[in-house]
């Protein structure tokens, strides 16, 4: 390559102070040296960097693109540097972490505060996954922490899963609904014929699954907690719902709740990750959010 990080600091000098005898001063270069390194860079590139016919160094068209391009290149080299550093001390270079979408993601943004504000280059990315969509992200790899993930831990090496709370669900139909004018409790053969709304399964090794429904229940597959809070609310489905989400949809009139026999009222979630694969970011994450009661302290910001 003909350009180097050298030759683009010394342009970037030259231009910020306008003399090639006060960048070399700031370079701590004789100015000879600096006037050959930006002569032998033109020679090489086979272009005029720098009009000379005036008293103070004044950069062509071409110049000046080679110089705005060459400031962004080493701040990029900055941040790599930075980024080594980092990693040799136990900082991973990103951190995917991916939150169940029953709850509430932008419990997310106060733990992000803090993470910010330790100052490291540690690159976050945050996702969202359903059902059995979140253990398979971190099965799969696609995330280094689940947050919230629902159901029986799989049972691989390396994996540790803390239970962070759990998650009471209502059972809940439109006020005009048929199955609102049945005497309670109702049974699971009454609720089957009507259509059930289920969030779409976001795993992609793992088998898919649904919540509530039972095999033969007509259903309308919704991809996130809105659409299916919404669908019920519409009159157009049936289903449980996060007792925390339905609440204020009950309230309103939007919503009734029932008491169904034999359907499943309470989720028990968890907090994962892998072992074997623990940097300091994660580290930190898992001390913010290993904590029994994580699942209340994130319904109470709704």
């Amino acid at each position: 390559m003909k350009l180097s990080f050298e030759a683009l600091e010394a342009l970037d000098v030259i231009d910020r102070v306008g003399t090639f005898a006060e960048a070399a001063e700031m370079l701590h270069r004789v100015p000879s040296s600096l006037t050959y390194l930006v002569q032998k860079l033109e020679s090489d590139l086979g272009v005029e960097l720098f009009d000379r016919s005036g008293r103070r160094a004044k950069l062509t068209h071409a110049g000046r693109v080679v110089v705005e391009e060459g400031r962004r290149l080493l701040h990029a080299a900055e941040q790599l540097e930075c980024k080594a550093r980092r990693i040799q001390e136990g900082w991973e270079a990103e951190l995917r972490l991916c939150i169940d979408e029953i709850l509430p993601f932008g419990a997310l943004w106060p733990y992000v505060h803090g993470f910010y504000d330790l100052e490291m280059d540690t690159r976050l990315r945050l996702s969202t996954e359903v059902l059995g969509g979140t253990w398979d992200a971190l099965i799969t790899r696609r995330a280094d922490l689940v947050v919230g993930a629902a159901g029986d831990p799989p049972q691989l090496p390396n994996i540790i899963a803390r239970p962070v709370g759990s998650l009471r669900h209502v059972f809940a139909v439109a006020p005009d609904h048929p199955l609102a004018r049945l005497p309670e409790p109702l049974t699971m053969d009454a609720v089957v014929h009507y259509r059930g709304a289920v969030i779409s399964d976001t795993s992609r090794e793992l088998k898919p699954r649904s919540v509530a429904t039972d095999n033969g229940q007509p259903c309308i597959a919704v991809p996130t907690l809105a659409a299916k809070l919404a669908a019920q609310c519409e009159g157009i489905a049936v289903g449980t719902l996060p007792e925390c989400i339905a609440q204020p949809a009950i309230d309103a009139g939007k919503l009734v709740a029932r008491r169904v026999t034999g359907m499943r009222e309470v989720t028990y979630c968890y907090l994962a990750w892998r072992e074997d694969e623990a940097g300091r970011a994660l580290t930190w994450w898992v001390e913010q959010l290993d904590r029994p009661d994580l699942i209340d302290r994130f319904i109470a910001q709704i």
